[in-house]
C-alpha cells in the first residue's frame, strides 16, 4: 500500500531531508521526499532563492512542497559566504573556510523554509548565531563540522536538531501549517 504524505519536501540533498523528515516528525507531521535539482537563481537574498525554488518544486510536483535554503553568514567575511554556501562547501569545504578566517570568527546560520501549494506561498525565516571554530570537529554534514552556535561549546556535528536554525524555522512553519 502507498504511504500517504502530509506535504513534500524537495531536494537534492539526501541529508537535509532526513533531518526534516526527522524534525517534523516530531511535531506531527508526515514528510515525503521529492528529490528533484532545481534552478537557484543568482540573489543575495536566501528569501528570494527559497520562494523560486518552492514555486518550481511544485510545478515538477503537482503537491504541497517545502524547500530550505539556508546559508552560513561570516561577520570577518561581509556576510561570505552566504547564500552561495553550497557552492562554497563544494569547492573550498570547511578546510578553505578554515583558511580565511584570521581572529574574528563570529557567524551565523539562517534558514528559509518557503511552503507552496498553488493557494499558500509562505516563508519561515530562523537563525542560530555563533563563531567558526579553529579546526573541524565531529562528523556532521556541510558546515556543521566546524559551526559551534552560542552558548554552546559543541559544533552542530557533535549536537544540533533542537537547537538549528533549521528546526527553528521548521517550528515556525509547522505551527503556521496547523493552523492555516
Amino acid at each position: 500500500m502507498p504511504q500517504s504524505f502530509d506535504l513534500f519536501f524537495a531536494t537534492s540533498n539526501n541529508h537535509k531531508f532526513q533531518e526534516a523528515k526527522k524534525i517534523l516528525e516530531g511535531f506531527g507531521i508526515n514528510l515525503g521526499f521529492f528529490k528533484c535539482e532545481l534552478e537557484e537563481i543568482q540573489s543575495n537574498s536566501l528569501k528570494e532563492i527559497a520562494k523560486n525554488k518552492a514555486v518550481q518544486a511544485f510545478q515538477k510536483c503537482k503537491k504541497p512542497i517545502i524547500v530550505e535554503d539556508d546559508g552560513l553568514f561570516i561577520d570577518s567575511l561581509n556576510g561570505f559566504p552566504g547564500p552561495y554556501s553550497s557552492y562554497v562547501f563544494k569547492t573550498i569545504g570547511n578546510k578553505g573556510i578554515l583558511q580565511l578566517l584570521k581572529q574574528n570568527r563570529k557567524a551565523k546560520f539562517i534558514s528559509i523554509i518557503s511552503f507552496y501549494d498553488k493557494k499558500n506561498r509562505e516563508s519561515f525565516e530562523s537563525k542560530v548565531d555563533g563563531k567558526i571554530s579553529r579546526s573541524i570537529i565531529g562528523t556532521g554534514w556541510g558546515y556543521d563540522p566546524i559551526f559551534i552556535p552560542l552558548k554552546s561549546t559543541k559544533t552542530f556535528a557533535e549536537s544540533k536538531n533542537n537547537i538549528s536554525h533549521r528546526f527553528k524555522a521548521l517550528k515556525k512553519f509547522s505551527n503556521w501549517y496547523f493552523d492555516k
